[in-house]
């Protein structure tokens, strides 16, 4: 996109980058390239790990399957040990939260133009292609956990036990109960915003960051972008770890009974 970047402004040209391709007006804004990418990386991701399932053999394995293997065994490790209820859904449910956004992540380190400039080409006037740089992605896949919270909390404790930890906690006394109720609630409530802003920022940054330098002479892009690009690797990596460890703290959390 290098002709268009030099017909437009610095200013519009980042704005262009950072807009999203939409249907709809105000809340029932729909953000068609973000719910594209994450879906089809989504199907991407179970269609791979089936066809490694279904290929699995007690020979000689593949490299794909040894990869698979290794990863399943990892989380499965780390589930184990950061886990301390007995739940057989957390497991695949860190495998599914790490590999998608994973993916949805890896997507911030193909160059800035390459995507968005071929859909310019067949008439699509905004395209970006990282997920996890749109917030309504990011908070979409935070409030799926805090249901999940909520949901495990209850199925536990019940509904009373759920409440009395809402109310009578951490001041175990009937006359406290409003300062416990404002404590908890807010505690509760900030676990999915922590979840969604944290992932949102950290990768918004990244690619706003990839979006400057191809502002910039190409004679100094390769020069800015590899090592940037390198460095983004851990990023995008460590990322992903996070949001899946802490979604299982935060089950661990719901299925302890006190």
């Amino acid at each position: 996109m290098a002709a268009q970047g030099e017909a437009l402004t610095a200013s519009s040209y980042i704005q262009h980058h950072l807009t999203n391709l939409s249907v709809g007006e105000g809340f029932w804004t729909w953000h068609v390239d973000s719910l594209l990418f994450s879906v089809g990386l989504g199907v991407l991701f179970l269609w791979m790990f089936y066809r490694a399932g279904k290929k699995a053999t007690v020979g000689v394995p593949t490299k794909f399957q040894c990869f698979v293997e290794m990863m399943v065994e990892s989380i499965d490790n780390i589930v184990r040990e950061s886990f301390h209820g007995r739940n057989p859904v957390i497991a695949p449910l860190a495998l599914t939260i790490f590999v998608w956004v994973f993916l949805m992540n890896l997507m911030d380190l193909i160059p800035v133009d390459f995507i968005p400039h071929a859909a310019g080409l067949m008439g699509v006037p905004y395209l970006k292609i990282v997920p996890t740089t749109d917030l309504n992605i990011t908070f979409g896949l935070s409030i799926g956990v805090f249901l999940l919270i909520v949901y495990y909390s209850i199925k536990v404790k019940g509904v009373s036990g759920f409440v009395k930890e809402l109310t009578l906690q951490p001041f175990n006394h009937w006359a406290l109960i409003p300062v416990n109720l404002v404590l908890e609630t807010v505690t509760l409530i900030a676990k999915p915003i922590s979840l969604a802003l944290r992932l949102f920022g950290n990768l918004y940054a990244g690619e706003l960051i990839f979006i400057l330098i191809a502002l910039m002479p190409w004679w100094s892009q390769f020069a800015l972008s590899v090592p940037w690009a390198i460095f983004h690797i851990l990023i995008i990596v460590l990322q992903a770890f996070i949001f899946m460890m802490l979604t299982v703290v935060y089950l661990s959390m719901a299925h302890e009974d006190h």
